[in-house]
């Protein structure tokens, strides 16, 4: 699956916050990029390019490409409810994104190849997608293999203060988990204004 493989450090800088997880760059240099450091000018931004940034922050933060981002918002558009909402609701609720919030995975990236080297049991089905959805009532399960619980317990242990949101319930002792409801919009990042993004596609 195409996945971006850029430099990270940069991008954790131009958007002042760690996106891809700890960004030791960010806290040496908290500027932007460029080659007159923290002294450089900016110019007032338009409202395409403010709305353009936040799209590009959320789509990086989650790891997708942009013609997959872009699916994803017509899916949440769509629907019923106010689409900013249900847009971050999808993307919450993709398998590789529950598997960090879970802990299993350091990063985002990290969750996503956990899901695809198939240590990952949804429902009792070996799931090995990470873009695929997960609903309430879902049972998450760690493949009863020596290897990928081995695995699970050395990136529990690294995400150990990493509290486990209140709408999944994690068992430890049999290495799987409950998702007990879908998460509320003031669940999900708050660093995130959705609504400048359904403004920025609204102007195609």
């Amino acid at each position: 699956m195409a996945r971006y493989t850029g430099p990270t450090s940069r991008i954790s800088r131009r958007f002042g916050q760690p996106i891809f997880g700890p960004c030791k760059a960010l806290e040496k240099r908290d500027y932007k990029p460029g080659v007159h450091g923290p002294r450089a000018r900016r110019g007032k931004q338009s409202e395409y390019a403010i709305g353009l940034a936040e799209k590009q922050k959320l789509r990086y933060m989650y790891g997708l490409l942009e013609r997959q981002f872009r699916r994803t918002f017509e899916a949440a558009k769509s629907e019923r409810g106010v689409t900013g909402d249900r847009f971050m609701q999808m993307l919450e609720t993709r398998l590789d994104s529950v598997i960090y919030l879970l802990g299993y995975g350091r990063t985002r990236q990290a969750a996503r190849q956990f899901v695809n080297h198939g240590h990952i049991r949804v429902n009792g089905h070996k799931v090995d997608i990470p873009s695929c959805s997960i609903k309430a009532g879902d049972e998450i399960e760690i493949r009863d293999a020596t290897s990928s619980r081995q695995l699970a317990t050395r990136n529990l242990e690294e995400t150990r203060a990493r509290n486990v949101p209140a709408w999944m319930t994690r068992h430890d002792d049999s290495f799987k988990a409950i998702i007990n409801r879908l998460p509320a919009r003031e669940e999900i990042d708050q660093s995130i204004n959705e609504q400048l993004i359904v403004e920025f596609y609204s102007r195609f």
